[in-house]
């Protein structure tokens, strides 16, 4: 499955907002998307809970898998981006 690793640039980390906001895009994609940091099984991007439960903080490493090329873009940019700005 294509892969993309990307650096978590919420000031706060993947918290509730910024979870939201990337689960919120996986279920509009239709699309499957996973998400693991280093070393961790990957969790079900469309559900924020899931987001939340890897403790990602910010500059934490992320990887974003999906066979869907336009979702695992649109998701690794939402990652890296400031989403509590």
């Amino acid at each position: 499955m294509p892969s993309k690793t990307v650096v978590v640039g919420s000031s706060i980390g993947l918290h509730a907002r910024p979870a939201a906001i990337i689960a919120e895009a996986v279920v509009a994609s239709g699309a499957e998307v996973t998400l693991a940091t280093a070393g961790e099984e990957p969790v079900d991007a469309g559900s924020a809970l899931m987001i939340m439960t890897l403790g990602a903080g910010n500059g934490d490493q992320v990887t974003v898998e999906s066979d869907d090329e336009a979702a695992l873009s649109t998701v690794a940019d939402l990652v890296a981006k400031d989403l509590d700005a």
